[in-house]
Formats: structure tokens, sequence, C-alpha cells
């Protein structure tokens, strides 16, 4: 299969979908730390990303408007990415000193129209990949979204600290603003009709998905799938330096910097392999891979601190990591009712991190109960159940893996 210019612009596009969340969350965490501002204060700024677990609410509106005569997918994008380079360039003029609510305002307004622009992504995507294309499309589109939050989140703090946070700012506005270009020169989905009202908007999605005689089945597969990866990478971080004993500068330079590369390198060696494979071939091989990956932590925490083990451990499980979201991402795609894309992705996502939200906080109780090495044996078992699922699921899943697309605008 040739890279078409639809699978290409997945990469910017998701660099584009990435961008905002760290400015509204660590970033701007970093700032209003610097600047003294009470740590109390900055804790509930936390809650400006409820958005992000929200989004699934008004996806609806989403499928069923069309805000601008450019199309129903662009349109929300270009909407999204406008109202975001504007919100961003605004934080340059606030003094956290003495404009604290409204910078508390505008961090909101960015993880609304950041979570927004997330919808509209993912149903564009999900609209204007073909079956073949939508394993290497969720890679392209993961890789961008990580570049993305390293440039906003890491390199964003060095020059915030070198440069000056206004000018910072003002940086990653015009990022912003050159996504819109992508935008524009981005196909919108063909022959693909709005629904009719906004009560069919709301309630069609949940009526198409569970006319599907095996659709509680599919649910719980995207519950289970990625459970045993979220179960042990609530707590990776914790354990590498309480468990394992290594320093945080060994942490960030190992498990986000080269898990970061491991990830990506991941990601898109997964969605080229799932071409050969197949849907289902590849989400048993890299679900697999993703449950024996969690033993190498085991490892680590029966040896202690060993540094070639750390960084071996590490680079497996985002490596695997990476394989199985690419796979995951597109399974979820070949779910999506082209007319309701935007709401189904969206509610398909949030059951899919209820694994990663409601085994976090157990996580803690789990290791001081049983301490590290029973916990990462949990992390695997975990896994299982999801494994045997997809098993049992392969009719459903080689049929999503099958499910067309509408005919897709522009070149190829």
């Amino acid at each position: 299969m040739t890279i078409n210019r639809r699978l290409l612009l997945m990469l910017p596009l998701g660099f584009a979908s990435g961008l905002p969340l760290p400015l509204s969350s660590s970033t701007l965490q970093a700032w209003l730390t610097v600047e003294g501002i009470a740590i109390a204060t900055i804790g509930l700024f936390a809650l400006t990303g409820l958005p992000y677990t929200l989004k699934f609410l008004w996806a609806p509106l989403v499928d069923r408007f069309v805000p601008l005569p450019l199309g129903r997918r662009r349109a929300w994008l270009l909407l999204t990415q406008t109202v975001l380079a504007l919100a961003l360039a605004g934080f340059a003029a606030f003094d956290p000193h003495n404009q604290l609510l409204l910078i508390a305002g505008f961090a909101l307004l960015i993880a609304f129209f950041s979570a927004t622009q997330d919808i509209a992504f993912d149903a564009l995507r999900t609209d204007v990949l073909q079956p073949e294309e939508r394993g290497l499309g969720a890679a392209l589109s993961v890789t961008g979204y990580r570049l993305a939050m390293l440039v906003s989140g890491a390199l964003a703090l060095i020059l915030g600290e070198h440069w000056g946070w206004s000018n910072t700012f003002l940086l990653m506005a015009g990022l912003m603003a050159t996504t819109l270009i992508v935008t524009l020169l981005t196909p919108e989905p063909a022959g693909v009709h709005t629904p009719r009202s906004l009560a069919e908007a709301v309630s069609g999605p949940l009526k198409a998905f569970f006319a599907r005689p095996e659709a509680w089945g599919l649910i719980l597969l995207v519950i289970l799938y990625k459970l045993g990866d979220a179960f042990a990478g609530s707590l990776t971080t914790a354990f590498l330096i309480r468990g394992a004993g290594f320093t945080p500068t060994d942490v960030g330079l190992v498990n986000k910097g080269f898990g970061l590369a491991a990830t990506l390198i991941g990601a898109l060696a997964g969605g080229l392999w799932l071409m050969r494979l197949g849907l289902f071939r590849a989400l048993m091989l890299f679900g697999i891979l993703q449950a024996v990956t969690n033993l190498g932590f085991l490892g680590l925490a029966l040896t202690g601190h060993n540094y070639p083990l750390m960084v071996l451990a590490v680079g497996l499980e985002n490596l695997a990591g990476g394989m199985g979201t690419a796979a995951f991402v597109a399974l979820l795609m070949g779910l999506c009712e082209l007319r309701y894309s935007a709401t189904q992705f969206a509610l398909l996502s949030a059951l899919a991190s209820l694994g990663r939200v409601l085994l976090g906080p157990v996580a803690g109780g789990v290791v001081t109960w049983l301490d590290w090495p029973l916990f990462f044996v949990l992390t695997f078992l975990a896994a299982l159940p999801g494994l045997w699922w997809l098993n049992r699921m392969r009719p459903a899943v080689e049929t999503a893996h099958r499910h067309p697309n509408a005919p897709a605008g522009g070149e190829s």
C-alpha cells in the first residue's frame, strides 16, 4: 500500500490535536509554580482538565452541526484551532498575580476547545481512512500527538525559563495557527450525511451500535483490552523511584525520554505490521506482548536497582504499548458508523479509559498489601481476560476490520 496524502496528513493533524493539552495542564502548572502561586491554588487548576473526560457529552453537536461552510469535519477543526490559537496568545498578556481568575477561565476554554478538536479529528480520521489504512493512520496520528506534547511540554518549560513565559505562549499560539493550513489541505469525507436532527445525533449512535448482536461483547472488549497495560502504567514512575531506587533524573531520561521514543517506534511498527497481519491477529500478538513486557518490571522488582534492566524493561513495555495502541485505535475506528463517528468514537474511547480511571486508585492499595513483585504479576494476569475475550470476539473484530469507509474526498 502506498502512503497517500490522507495518511501523511494524519501526522500534522495529530500534532495539532496534542499541542494544547500540556499548555492547559502541566506547562501551565509549571508557570504558576515559578510565579509563586500557592500550591493549593495550583491544585485546583486540575479541574480544567474535565472537558477531556466529558467530551462525549457534546460530541453529538459535532456530528449534527456544520459551523462553517467547509465540510462537517474540517469546519470544526478550523473553528477549534482558531479559538485555541487566540486563547494561547491571550495567556501571554496575563499576570498570574493579578489575573489568576482570567488565566483559569482561559485554561478551561483551551481544554474545552482542545477536547472538541480531538472529537472532530477522531471523527475525520475515522471517516477518511480506508480499512487497510487505519493502523498506519492511527500510528502516524499518535506520533504527531506525542511529538506535540513534547514541544508544548518539555520544550515549553525550557523556553519559559530562558525566553520568558509570554514569548513562549506566543510561540505556541503561532504553532497552533499554522495547523489551520494543514486542515485546509485535508480532504473532507464525501458521501456522508449528517444526522437530520439533534435528537437523532444523540440517540442514533447508540441505536446504530446496539443494533449489532455482538454490541455488549465489543464494549467488554474495549474495556478489557488495555486493562493490564493501564494497571501497570498507573504506578510505573512511582515504582522506578521508590521501588527500584532510581533518581528522578534517571526516570526522566529513560521512562519519559527513551520510553517516548520506544512508544513512537512501536506505534509506527504496529501500524505497518497491522497491514500485513490483519486487525485480529495484530490485536492478539500486540496484546500478548503488552502482557509479557509487564513482567520486565517484575524482574526489576526482584533484582532491585539495575540500570540496564530498567532501560530494557521500559523500552520493551513502551514498544509493545505503542503497537497495541495503533491496533486498538484501528479497532475503535472500525466500530464506528460514519454518520455518527464523532459521538461513537468519543464514547468508545471514554469506555477504554475506564481501566485507567478505576484501577489507578486501586493500584496503590494493592502495592501496599502485596508489594511490587506480586503487583506486576497481577498486571500480567489482568491482561489475560482481554486476550481470552478477544479470541471469543474474533468474528466481530474481523467484520469491523473489513467495514469500509465512505469514499474519501480530495487527492490520494
